[in-house]
Parts: C-alpha cells; structure tokens; sequence
C-alpha cells in the first residue's frame, strides 16, 4: 500500500494518490450543472490546478467574528436603506401605488416646514391659530423707510397691543423715551378652535425688561374686555399704579378676591375733572356715554402733540344715557390741534346714529305694564345702567324685583353703595320669596342672555334652577344684543322658552336694548368735534377699522392721515407733528389663560385637544422583553371617543393583531427601541384604522418594557 502523502502535486495523478484531490469549483455550481447533464469538456483546456494553502493556520476567534458579522449586518442596512430610497423615488413619480398617509397628505396640500411637529398617521399637522390669523398676512399695511428726521429717544411711540385685530383685550401703550404708560387691560373671550381655554389677555413681553419705565396704568370703564387681564398683568408688570373711577376701582377689586395668590393691586380713583402727570405725559379725562356708568375718554398731553383715546363710547346727550357725556368737552378738543384720534370701531360696519337710552326706557316700561305673568329680563351684570333702568319701570308698576346670578347680585350691591343704583326700599326681594307674591307682580333680573351653558336664564329655560320655573303666560325679555358667536346658544335657549309657553322679547323685535357703541354717522361726528390731524381706527375687527377709514374718507378725512395699524404695529410722531405708520411690530400672540394657568397652554396643548375632539383617542399598552424586544402578550386597546368597543369587537381584535404584528421582532438577538416601536405603532396602526373607519384617531402608545 502506498504511503499517505500530505503534498498536492500540480500534474495529473497516475492513480489513485492519497493526495488532496483537484479543484472542481463551487459545490452549488457543480449541483447546478449535474441538474443540467454531463457539460462537454472544452479542447485544448488546460487542467485545473489543485489549491494550493501558502497561508498559515487560523485558529476560531470569537471576537474577530462578531466583528465581521456587524460589519455584515451595516453593510446590510445600507442596502436596505438604499432600496428604501429607490421605493420613495418610484412612489413620488406615481410608477407605484401611494400609502393612505402620503395620499391624504397630497390631498390637504400642505407642506411642512423644517421643524415642524407631525399628527395623526405620522402625516403633517398644521399648528392651531394662536393669533388673531392663522398665517401672517402677506400684505405690509406700513412703512419700510423712515421719513422722521429726530432719533428714536425723540419719537412718541404708539403701539395697540391688542384689540385691533379683534373685539376684547384692549390694551393700547405709548412710550417716550423712557416713559411708558398703558391704557386698559382686558380679556377676550375663546373662539370655537380654542378647546378648554377660560379667555386670552394680551401679550405683555415686549415690556420685559421695561417694568421701571411704566408711569401708570388708565383705565376707561369697567368692563371684562378693558380690564379683565389686570389680575394677571398687574403683576407681571411690576405692580404700576392703576387709575379708575370709583365704581371701575370697585369692580376691579371685586374681580382681584378671585386671585387671591396675586399681591395687592395699586388702585387710585380718578374723577373727570382731575389731571395726572405721569412722567412726560399729562392725563386728562372727559366723560363718554357707553352701556356703564363713569365711563371716560383720555387727552393724553405728550412731548410731540396731543392724543384722544376716546375708548368705548356713543353719542347720547340725553340725559338718560348710562354715562354721562360731557359734550362741550369734546368739543373744545376741536380748537387745540389734536395730533391723533384713537376712535372705536366696534359698530363701524353699521350705518346710521346708535339708539338712545331713553328710546329703551319708554320701551321697558311698556313691556313691565303690559305683562300678565312674571317678567324675567336678562342682561349683562356689567350694565349697571339698564339695571337702575329695570328697577325703575318695575317701581312704577309695583313689582318687586329679584336680582338672580353671583356676578348681577356683587355689582348691583357695589353700585348700590356707590350711589350709581338708587333703590327704594321694600322694591328688591330674595329670590327664595318670589313665591310670596302674585306672579304678575314679581321681575327677575338675571344674568345669561348670551345663552351660557351654566347661567341663570339657560338654568330656568332647563328646569334645572331650584326655585324658578317657566310658566304659560310669563314673559322673558333679552335685553342684549347678541355677541358674534353665541347665535346657536341663544336660539337654543329662546327655542326651549317658547316651549315653556312664555312670551319671548329682543332686540329684533322691540327696541329693549341699546349698543354702548357709536356707528358711522356717530363716528363722522365726532371727527367733525375733535378734528384731528390723524384718525387711528382701534377696537374691532380689521374689517371694522377699514369700514370705518372708508366713511372717514368719504367724509372728507385726509386718506394718508388714517393709519390702520395691526396689533404690535407700531406707530411713530416726531415733536414736528408728523406721523408714520411703521412695518416694524412687538409680540401680540394670544397668551392664553386656562385655568391656574397663564400662557403654558401653547400652540402643542390646542393641537392635541382639537384632535381629541375631531376623532378620539386609542390608547395602545404592550409588554415586551427589554432584552430582546419580544412582545410578551397581546396587546390591550382603550378607545375613547373613536368607537363604541362594545359593539366594534371585531374591529379591536384586528387591531390587536395588527399591532402583535408590528411589534414581531425579527431580530431576537437586538433589544427593544421603545421610541421606534411607539412611532411605527402610530403611524402603521393609524393607518390600518383609517382603512378600516375612515377616520383618524390620536393613538398613545404606551410600551412596557419588562
């Protein structure tokens, strides 16, 4: 027997050596060629040569191949994320079929900017409105070049920073050099898009930084949308110096009890006749006519002209009117060169003069004389006025009158010991004694004639008040006009009240309610008293201050000397007695108060609710190994507000099992990525749901790792 030899020769055998044998090539190529047959050996080709192991031995190193299987796997997920880019490539340019999430996405149009959030299904959210537009409006309304000739310290600056955009948070500063005063500090009331929010009040941080060069705080009258936000502002603001009248002093300490976390206001009460230095401004006063007593205009005495704010006002010289207006000293403004006139545009869109209030009273008295049940009015509480006009008409007739709501009973008690209500005594009762007297000789003066949901006349029209109750014959009088936005409310609640059987009274039917607001023939009237160099449009919606410059126009006011400026625009006057209207602006987003909150509700928090609301939420609770990412049962769904679960069984299980299938872990060796799997559940179940209902859930996933 031949001996083994361990050395390969390169020739051919002669025989059958113990040698290592040739090289035949691949295993898997030779398989495939012996499935194809016998392939005819090529002539004059040379033989294969055995192979030759030149390199030295390699003994098993467990690291080495970890190494190479990393480098394997990287190599790998390249390919795959190179693929993946091809797919995206071949679906832009329509050669595939697109995803229900790109679908929807081309269909809404919208195109995110960098940074900005994403929603339902992974797809682009817009972020909600959190100003008074959703977008900034394209057209500048101002000034890009400077026709001043006097340095910035020299400038009266005039800036509104808030109300000229909408109706409520009024809040107008002027600054020179480095003093600063504020006239009026409101609230505004949420839109329907604002899911949750109690109100707004203005932005305040352009004065960050600038508290000490606040000279003092003006007040025009106490209503909600002048003086709503001082509990909130007042500190933040360093604590200034606040003026008012008597009766707006009282109702704004009255509203402070609520805060009781906020220091003491700095209140001081003011009357028309006095005169304030504040710094280099000098404050007078004149009285207006609005729907509140002791309401007041401001002659604001600066460096570089005077400037009139008239606030909230209508012409009524009568002297019925709520508030008295001092009409000689109006018109005396017309002989000292008024530099501006800041005007309110609140009825500028209404053509014609505004009702005076005696008008209503004769009006009252009809609809207190001729009513045979009870008479249930309802107005606002800050009407203190139609309050003492009420009273009156039912003293004439002989009826004793409740007053029925938090807010109506506090005012009408402050007003009461401020002299602003006379009441003869016997004429108001407790409400718990209403049943004491013949129906026809009981009023009830109540709040709710907006139609809110938790005020007294929407409790009564409910049958849900424990003491009043509508009968046949009783008649209900709104003595208001309704605010934009509340229609739906107040004909739900004037429908419910005509099933009562009552006899419903407003002001489209009768004269029972007057606006506190001039329109446009009251408007060119004053501007023929006044006669200013400039007309500043201010409180009302854009519309509203375009309507009004275009009756100023047509009037005969000097188009280029109407500037209609944007909430934060501001507006500059040298001592020359020259104005421009700027395109440069502070901050004036909406800061929003929710509950104990103020401005921590932001554009994220609304998102969220307005998609709550849209389609409801699935919750998604899974429990995986936190070593290898495997999913450790079938995972459990909350629905709330999507779907019934009770009776879409079904369709919860199919769910289950899709996410059970997006959470499949391929990879048992890799642990778990609970920021991966919960984007992959949102947007792959999202999806899966939308198919299913057409319809787009938040979806929380909660992954649990164990």
């Amino acid at each position: 027997m031949e001996p083994f030899r361990r050395t390969g020769g390169t020739g051919p055998s002669n025989g059958p050596s113990r040698g290592f044998r040739h090289y035949r090539g691949n295993r898997k190529q030779r398989k495939a060629q012996g499935a194809q047959g016998p392939q005819p050996q090529k002539p004059n080709q040379p033989p294969q040569p055995a192979r030759q192991f030149n390199a030295p031995f390699k003994r098993y190193d467990p690291k080495q191949v970890r190494l190479e299987q990393a480098r394997s796997k990287s190599q790998q997920g390249k390919t795959e994320q190179v693929k993946s880019l091809i797919e995206k490539a071949i679906a832009k340019n329509g050669k595939k079929e697109i995803t229900v999430k790109e679908g929807l996405r081309r269909e809404e149009g919208f195109k995110p900017k960098k940074g900005r959030g994403r929603g339902r299904l992974g797809a682009p959210t817009p972020p909600p409105r959190t100003g008074t537009y959703k977008h900034k409006p394209y057209l500048k309304t101002g000034t890009d070049s400077d026709k001043l000739t006097v340095s910035p310290k020299q400038r009266l600056k005039v800036i509104v920073m808030g109300g000229n955009e909408e109706v409520g948070r009024n809040m107008t500063l002027m600054e020179y050099g480095d003093d600063i005063i504020l006239i009026d500090m409101g609230l505004m009331f949420p839109d329907e898009d604002m899911p949750g929010v109690d109100y707004i009040i203005p932005n305040v941080s352009y004065l960050k930084g600038r508290e000490k060069n606040i000279r003092g705080v003006i007040i025009t009258h106490a209503h909600l949308d002048h003086i709503g936000g001082i509990p909130h502002l007042a500190s933040m603001l360093g604590n200034p110096p606040i003026f008012a009248t008597d009766l707006s002093c009282a109702l704004i300490k009255k509203r402070q009890e609520d805060h009781r976390d906020k220091p003491p206001l700095n209140l001081h009460a003011v009357k028309n006749s006095d005169m304030l230095q504040l710094g280099v401004f000098k404050i007078e006063f004149f009285g207006v006519a609005h729907s509140i007593p002791t309401a007041m205009g401001l002659i604001v005495n600066t460096p570089c002209g005077i400037i009139v704010h008239t606030g909230d006002f209508k012409l009524d010289p009568t002297p019925g009117a709520q508030s008295l207006q001092e009409t000689a000293k109006i018109k005396e403004l017309g002989q000292r060169n008024v530099l501006a006139l800041m005007i309110d545009s609140t009825n500028a869109s209404h053509p014609g003069h505004q009702l005076h209030e005696y008008e209503i009273q004769h009006n009252i008295d009809d609809i207190i004389a001729n009513s045979q049940g009870r008479v249930i009015i309802g107005t606002f509480s800050s009407m203190i006025a139609r309050i003492q006009q009420i009273i009156l008409a039912c003293e004439r007739q002989g009826r004793k009158v409740a007053v029925e709501g938090f807010s109506m009973k506090s005012n009408v008690l402050i007003s009461q010991e401020l002299g602003y209500i006379k009441v003869q005594k016997g004429t108001l009762i407790d409400t718990k004694d209403i049943h004491k007297y013949p129906r026809e000789k009981v009023a009830i003066i109540c709040t709710g004639a907006q139609g809110e949901e938790r005020a007294v006349l929407m409790r009564i029209a409910n049958r849900e008040h424990p003491i009043i109750e509508i009968e046949p014959g009783d008649t209900v009088v709104f003595s208001s006009s309704v605010i934009p936005g509340n229609e739906r409310s107040v004909q739900r609640v004037t429908d419910t009240l005509y099933r009562e059987g009552a006899n419903v009274v407003h002001y489209k039917m009768m004269d029972v309610h007057a606006g506190g607001h001039a329109k446009q023939d009251d408007l060119l009237e004053a501007h023929k008293m006044i006669k200013p160099k400039y007309l500043i449009p201010i409180e009302g919606h854009y519309s509203f201050l375009v309507e009004h410059a275009k009756a100023a126009v047509r009037g005969g006011f000097n188009q280029n000397n109407i500037f209609i400026a944007d909430n934060g625009q501001v507006i500059e006057f040298d001592r020359h007695g020259v104005g421009q209207l700027t395109n440069k602006k502070i901050p004036t987003e909406f800061v929003f108060v929710d509950g104990l909150g103020v401005g921590d509700t932001n554009h994220v928090v609304l998102r969220d609710r307005q998609e709550l609301a849209g389609d409801g939420i699935v919750v998604v609770m899974a429990v995986v190994s936190d070593r290898t990412g495997k999913l450790l049962q079938l995972p459990d769904l909350i629905s709330r507000g999507f779907i019934y679960m009770k009776e879409q069984g079904e369709l919860m299980g199919q769910a289950r099992k899709k996410v059970a299938e997006i959470l499949r872990d391929d990879d048992p060796r890799s642990g778990a990525n609970a920021v991966y799997l919960k984007e992959k559940i949102r947007n792959d179940l999202g999806e899966f749901l939308f198919r299913k209902t057409e319809r787009r859930p938040m979806i929380l996933p909660i992954i649990v790792e164990v």
